[in-house]
Formats: C-alpha cells, sequence, structure tokens
C-alpha cells in the first residue's frame, strides 16, 4: 500500500508511505529558497516530487489531505494547471460528526495535472497524533502512550493510544489555544503592537520570545495574576467565561475568534500590573505559568483517567517546539519518558496525514523513518570569485578548529522539521564568546538568541545536565559550571543550553566531524545554526550560499568551497 500525504496549507509538505516505510517527505520551504511556512500553491509539485523519488501518480493507491479550521469543515484553496482549485477538508480536531480522530472527516475528489483523483481527509489533530505515536520508541516497541497534542488553534488535548484497544480521548486540558503564547509579545516586549492582530500573522515569534525571556526574571506576584486574570477569563463561571467557552472551541485560529479573547485577557493583566514590572519580567512569568498549567493538568488528568504509575507521554503540535515545556514534562515523575518528534509543528502534517490512514487501515503501530528525508543537495556550480577542492570530514573539523571561522554544511538529504540537525547547518567553534553574536550577526537575528550545541553522545553526560541522548534538538540541558568558560558560544543566558547529541547512527558524517574536532581541540562541543536565508527555508543548494555571501566556507558532499575573491580566505 502507498500512501500520498499532502499538507496543502501553511508549513504545506508532500510525504509518501510505501508500506510502513516512510519514503520522503519535502516541505514547499526546502525547495527553491522559498519563504518559511510557505503552503502547496500549485499541486503540479506533487508529481515533481514523486518522480525525483522515483515514483509515479498511479503507483499511489491512496491520496490523503490534512484537515484544517474548522468545526465542520475545513476549506483550502490551490491551483493545479492553472486552475483555481477548492477543496473541502476534514474540520481541525474531533466532533460530534467525527469523534474518532482515526474516522475520515471527509472524502472527495481533486484534480492532479489531467488526472481525477479521491482523497481521504482526516482532523487535522490526527495527523499531529499520528505523526508522533508512529515515529516513537513507544510504537516500535508495542507500548500504549499518552499524546498531549497542542498547536496554535486548539486547546491542549490528551489521548491515550494502546495498539490493541485503539486512540482514548479525554478532551481538553484547558481552554487556551496555542497561539496565547506567542500573542504575549504582542503586548510586553520588543516585539509589541499598537493594532491587535485579528489572526496569526507572524509565525516567528514564539521563537523569538523563548529566547528573550532569559532575559527576565519569573516573579512570584506576576504569575499570580496571571493566575487569577486567566481563571476569571476563560474558566470561571462569569458570563463572560461562559460565553468564551461556547463561542471558542479550539477549532484553529482562523475559523473563530480566538485572538480577541487573547488579546483582552492581557489587557486586563496589563492593567492590574500598571506598569509596575520590566517587561521582560513579565515574559518570564507568562511562560513559567503557561508551564506549570500545562504540567500540572497534564498529571492531574493521567492520575484522574489512568492511575498512578510511570507513563510513556507523546508531546506534538507547535507547543512542542518549546524546548523548556518539554523538560519539564519529561521531569515530572509519573512520566518515565517523553517522546517530542523533530516535527512537532505543522512541518509534520504531510507525514501524519498518511500515518493517520496507515493507522487506520493497518491497525496502530509503527512507521520506519529517519530524521534526515527531506530534499536531497541541488546541483550546482561554484559562483565565479569561489573555488572548490576535495576535503573529506575529517579534514572539515580541522578547518574548524584552525580557521575558528563559521562554515555552511550542506550534506546529504535535509532534516524533516524545522530544526537543522547538521544537514543544513553553519558550524562553527564554540570556544569564544564572541561566534555567537557574529552568527546572529551573520544571520539577523537579535543579540540575545542563543546559538545551540552540537555534542558527541558519550560525551554529553559530562558537559551537560542531564546529557541524555537527544538527537533532535528539542530539549533543555544546563552547561555544567565548569564547562560554562571552555564554551561560552552555546551557553545561554540563563546557563542553559538546546542540546543536540550526535552518534554515527545518527549521522555517521557529522559524528565524524565531531570526533576529530574534539580529538584536535579537546571539546566535543561545536555551535550549529541553521542555514538559510532570514525567514526562508534551508539553502537547497551551494550556489544559493554563495550568492547571500556572508559566509567564506561551505561544504557539501566531501568538497570545500572557498571564497577568494574580496580579501576572502583560501
Amino acid at each position: 500500500m502507498i500512501i500520498c500525504g499532502l499538507k496543502l496549507t501553511h508549513d504545506g509538505a508532500v510525504a509518501l508511505l510505501d508500506g510502513d516505510r516512510l519514503v520522503f517527505s519535502i516541505e514547499i520551504e526546502k525547495l527553491d529558497n522559498n519563504p518559511r511556512y510557505s503552503e502547496v500553491s500549485d499541486l503540479g509539485i506533487i508529481p515533481q516530487l514523486l518522480a525525483d523519488h522515483g515514483y509515479s501518480v498511479t503507483d499511489v493507491d491512496e491520496w490523503v489531505i490534512d484537515g484544517w479550521d474548522g468545526q465542520e469543515f475545513g476549506h483550502t484553496s490551490t491551483v493545479n494547471d492553472g486552475e483555481a482549485v477548492e477543496l473541502v477538508l476534514a474540520p481541525y480536531r474531533e466532533s460530534q460528526a467525527v469523534p474518532d480522530l482515526l474516522r475520515p472527516g471527509h472524502r472527495g475528489h481533486f484534480p492532479l495535472g489531467a488526472a481525477d483523483l479521491e482523497y481521504t481527509s482526516y482532523v487535522h489533530a490526527a495527523g499531529h497524533l499520528a505523526s508522533a505515536y508512529c515515529t516513537s520508541p513507544y510504537a516500535a516497541a508495542g507500548q500504549a502512550s499518552f499524546v498531549l497534542v497542542w498547536d496554535g488553534g486548539m486547546f491542549p488535548r490528551l489521548y491515550f493510544v494502546d495498539p490493541q484497544r485503539g486512540v482514548e480521548n479525554s478532551g481538553p486540558l484547558f481552554p487556551l489555544v496555542g497561539h496565547s503564547y506567542a500573542t504575549a509579545a504582542h503586548h510586553f516586549g520588543p516585539f509589541r503592537r499598537a493594532v491587535e492582530a485579528k489572526t496569526v500573522d507572524d509565525l516567528s515569534v514564539a521563537g523569538k520570545l523563548m529566547a528573550y525571556i532569559a532575559l527576565g526574571q519569573v516573579r512570584a506576584e506576576i504569575v499570580d495574576v496571571f493566575t487569577s486574570v486567566f481563571a476569571e477569563a476563560f474558566e470561571g463561571p462569569s458570563p463572560e467565561a461562559v460565553a468564551y467557552r461556547e463561542r471558542i472551541g479550539g477549532w484553529g485560529s482562523n475559523a473563530e475568534p480566538s485572538l480577541e479573547y487573547v488579546h483582552a485577557f492581557f489587557r486586563q493583566v496589563e492593567e492590574q500590573l500598571a506598569g509596575a514590572f520590566a517587561d521582560e519580567d513579565v515574559l518570564a512569568s507568562f511562560h513559567q505559568f503557561l508551564e506549570e498549567l500545562l504540567v500540572e493538568r497534564v498529571a492531574a488528568r493521567i492520575l484522574q483517567w489512568k492511575g498512578e504509575g510511570t507513563w510513556n507521554l507523546c508531546f506534538v503540535g507547535g507547543c512542542a517546539l518549546n524546548i523548556k515545556w518539554n523538560s519539564a514534562l519529561r521531569a515530572h515523575p509519573l512520566l518515565k519518558s517523553v517522546w517530542v518528534p523533530p516535527f512537532p509543528n505543522d512541518s509534520g502534517s504531510a507525514i501524519g496525514a498518511a500515518a493517520a490512514r496507515f493507522m487506520d487501515r493497518e491497525g496502530i503501530g509503527a512507521i520506519a523513518w529517519h530524521p534526515r528525508l527531506g530534499p536531497t543537495v541541488r546541483p550546482s556550480e561554484p559562483l565565479p570569485g569561489w573555488t572548490g577542492s576535495p576535503c573529506s570530514a575529517e579534514e572539515l573539523a580541522r578547518v574548524l578548529h584552525e580557521s575558528n571561522a563559521p562554515v555552511v554544511v550542506l550534506n546529504g538529504r535535509a532534516e524533516l522539521g524545522p530544526r537543522a540537525l547538521g544537514g543544513r547547518s553553519i558550524l562553527a567553534a564554540a570556544v569564544d564568546g564572541k561566534m555567537k553574536d557574529l552568527l546572529n550577526e551573520v544571520k539577523g537575528r537579535e543579540d540575545y538568541r542563543p546559538v545551540a550545541p552540537i555534542c558527541l553522545v558519550d560525551e554529553a553526560p559530562k558537559i551537560f545536565s542531564p546529557g541524555t541522548p537527544d538527537p533532535h534538538m528539542l530539549f533543555d540541558h544546563e552547561v555544567r559550571a565548569e564547562w560554562r568558560e571552555r564554551m561560552p558560544a552555546v551557553l545561554h543566558l540563563d546557563g542553559t543550553a538546546r542540546l543536540q547529541t550526535v552518534s554515527r547512527e545518527d549521522d555517521p558524517v557529522l559524528e565524524s566531524i565531531l570526533r576529530e574536532y574534539h580529538r584536535v581541540s579537546g571539546v566535543p562541543v561545536l555551535c550549529n545554526t541553521s542555514a538559510n536565508l532570514n525567514g526562508r527555508g534551508f539553502f537547497p543548494d551551494v550556489a544559493s550560499v554563495m550568492r547571500w555571501g556572508r559566509v567564506d566556507r561551505v561544504w557539501s558532499e566531501g568538497v570545500i568551497y572557498v571564497r577568494v575573491d574580496d580579501g576572502g580566505a583560501s
């Protein structure tokens, strides 16, 4: 059975399952330097991507399209051969009409070239759940797991997935959409806005906010204000709170006016705080309020629903990109293990759509996958002023050590999801604190933004706490005191780091670079940040990096390219 999963709306992507094997998942933003969060604006890309991997449209047995904003149905618009196409999809989450996540929420036909094809659509939440569970170690071991789904337009919802008994649904944990986190930045701090947005128009703010809060301090009195206003505005018995819950159900932020209530919530907080606290303290305290609320509600629901024990948990949805929340959940004694896929946001929804159909047809289980199943490096010639020469992974490590300069690395297939994990990365030595400033300047980022460390997995416990294997850069680790002066470029303002561990099984090329760098420098850590134009997906080819021109060295597929004009290094 060959299943093609499509995510046509923002974070558009095409994914292919051949049996239980994920062949590819290509996000539109990772093609041609496209803007981040790009939609599938033309269906013509689908046969091209299939052909790139040796498949044709006629090879596909099942077409599955991810659901979208709406209570009864979702809708999307795209183009086929120059003709506008309007499609009806499954709604955002389960409803009375679609009470089971693995029940198709809509079936229809869509045009692809000259063909008329039948498609199935599952609710958007089903794709998140399926993408997380099917790629988890629990699925591979045949174990049950809770699955927490919290994305931008949804209330956090807790499910229980048992391969033998199916999917159980416990409903929402509290009535607050995930976009509330980013909306806080519209009221406090450097991203404050004079006009309140009615829909979500900047998906990058949440990541910036996670970095910015390290400038502030959590203040108990601020947390208390958030707690009391939240209870009054969203969960209390007041007519306003009751009306909110009747009107807003977490059906997607484009389908219901959820943000107007979120803005009102922050206005009430502003009135009570009356300017008595620094914005960075307010934002740090809001982050802490949501973290405590999430962890407490998850634990309480598990105890109420399934009782004592130590349980597995998958966390998925855009909110699962918050490494501090991930780490707080993992630290809870009720949870023996927490899995976050490397594509927790909608970048994994094409995979999830295909996996939902797989689970529906074949039963709940694992799919075979790897985090490096994105596009291959596109062939290109070096631009004038650049020269290329053979360079092994070990030689690249020595270049990084001796030059103390960043190198763009484009190697193999691109990563799935938003994190560069060594395939589309800028690597650099971490031993000089000025490197973080240089990398932020190169990428046009705020000076408080951190740079992530990559570390050999067997060395990580010596340097980080807890230092557990975390190959997808999705958990928070504290840098041990004796190492902070040795690698200041990856130390965040609060003494933590977003660690990525590297083993030979994860990426043999990256492991070889790190292993040799450790040998020559004594430090098993390098800086890693994504290689991309600001606001766009990963660089698709070497020529794109050269046109960008902010780094003098590019390494790709065993060749190092060096700028030789304009005073560049040779």
